[in-house]
């Protein structure tokens, strides 16, 4: 049976976690999500993940205190992941960042998919475990961010508030492309790779619209409807 022994703390020595308990907890998270992504989330129990692990119910408790808390590790995870690996976006023009971007995510989400595809009914529907949750507003604001900082950083960025709206309407982008891969149904996914290498193709064109007065207001009030709608934060645009 896995268990941490607590062993008394020397003076002196700082609390937190130590090298036993982190072990302790990853067993106990991988030990979830391979279950989440065999049975399904709402399939899934705390006292199976327990006995799967080997451990007392009590000491899952003790790192999860719920399925919240799994997907919550989850989302941290891989929204630190994407942020990290993005961060090494080049400087050019945001159409090719926003792709490097896109590109990205289905890269560090790929080794996931079959948790994500289990999880699809919670990311999408649920108001309080999934994408557009309060409780994962940390993980949401970290991957919005990334599109947003790939339009502001990029050499031609439109000027606020033009440019505040393409970043958050191009996030409502990637998502939908995110679905459309957990859904995709074609040998490693090559309609989702076909989808993409579309986008690229049409993002020249949506350079030249965004030149229109009309279709950069519709930006703008697009970038307030997800804010206010989806997200769920006033516009500060």
């Amino acid at each position: 049976m896995f268990t941490e022994t607590v062993k008394p703390r020397k003076p002196g020595r700082p609390p937190g976690p130590t090298a036993q308990g982190a072990a302790a907890r990853e067993h106990l998270y991988s030990t979830a999500i391979r279950l989440i992504a065999q049975r399904g989330y709402e399939a899934t129990t705390l006292r199976e993940i327990a006995r799967e692990a080997d451990v007392s119910v009590g000491l899952l408790y003790r790192y999860f205190p719920g399925k919240q808390a799994v997907l919550v590790a989850l989302y941290d995870e891989l929204s630190a992941n994407f942020a990290a690996r993005a961060a090494t976006i080049e400087r050019g023009k945001w159409r090719d960042r926003f792709i490097f971007a896109l590109q990205t995510s289905l890269d560090v989400l790929q080794p996931h998919r079959s948790t994500l595809r289990a999880l699809t009914p919670v990311l999408v529907g649920d108001p309080d475990d999934g994408v557009f949750a309060t409780g994962t507003a940390f993980s949401r604001e970290r991957v919005q961010r990334v599109f947003e900082d790939a339009i502001s950083g990029s050499i031609d960025a439109p000027k606020p508030p033009l440019g505040v709206a393409l970043g958050r309407l191009l996030y409502l982008v990637h998502l939908a492309v995110l679905l459309w891969w957990l859904l995709d149904k074609t040998p490693k996914q090559r309609a989702t790779a076909a989808l993409v290498a579309l986008t690229r193709k049409m993002l020249p064109s949506a350079v030249l619209m965004l030149r229109l007065p009309p279709i950069r207001r519709f930006v703008v009030t697009m970038g307030k409807l997800i804010s206010e709608g989806l997200i769920g934060s006033p516009d500060a645009a």
